[in-house]
């Protein structure tokens, strides 16, 4: 048995094995999707990672939850991403019982992008009573204070959580307890340190 990689080395090689070779030989970033499962009892596994080419659509997402389905995972509660187009419309083919829920850290990232940043801090309390709100109907009147106070300035804050809506609501359903743990699927950005060295 020869000696273990140093862990330099290791981390290149993961690297570069998940970054893919164009055809003039130029190194091309490409996405790692990942699974990460959690069981009723709190415990957390990586169920498969998945390299793109990005774009990824429906064709893609149907054959990636079948493969989960076909190694074990016969259903899911809550299937928490974000803004993965195809994704939402094929769960309910693979697993009819399944709660689509957006991520609410990149909904709330992406509400800050569309603002001024001289403006963040004055919209944070407006924007933080949405997602925290108690049930939907709280979140709606927090969503219509947000479209007057903001709307004029950032009509696009409006129209993100309008199309986001229908994917943010079902955490509220939830309790605080079940909403930390289905918050954001970003679980595996600290496993995946290891594939984001440049080298």
């Amino acid at each position: 048995m020869g000696q273990p990689a140093p862990r330099r080395r290791l981390r290149r090689d993961l690297h570069r094995r998940h970054r893919g070779q164009s055809e003039g030989g130029q190194f091309a970033n490409r996405p790692i999707y990942a699974a990460i499962g959690v069981s009723l009892a709190g415990e957390k596994d990586v169920l498969g990672l998945w390299a793109g080419i990005g774009g990824e659509g429906a064709k893609f997402w149907f054959a990636v939850l079948t493969d989960l389905k076909n190694r074990g995972v016969s259903d899911t509660f809550f299937l928490v991403c974000d803004g993965l187009k195809g994704l939402p419309q094929v769960v309910n083919d693979v697993w009819p019982r399944t709660t689509v829920q957006t991520c609410i850290i990149h909904l709330v990232r992406n509400t800050f992008r569309l603002a001024s940043r001289r403006h963040w801090d004055a919209s944070k309390k407006h924007v933080k009573l949405i997602h925290t709100a108690p049930n939907e109907a709280a979140a709606r009147a927090a969503l219509d204070d947000v479209t007057d106070v903001w709307g004029a300035r950032y009509p696009a804050i409006t129209r993100l959580w309008e199309n986001a809506w229908a994917e943010f609501i079902p955490f509220l359903d939830c309790d605080v307890e079940i909403r930390t743990v289905i918050w954001t699927p970003l679980a595996p950005y600290s496993s995946c340190a290891l594939v984001r060295v440049d080298g």
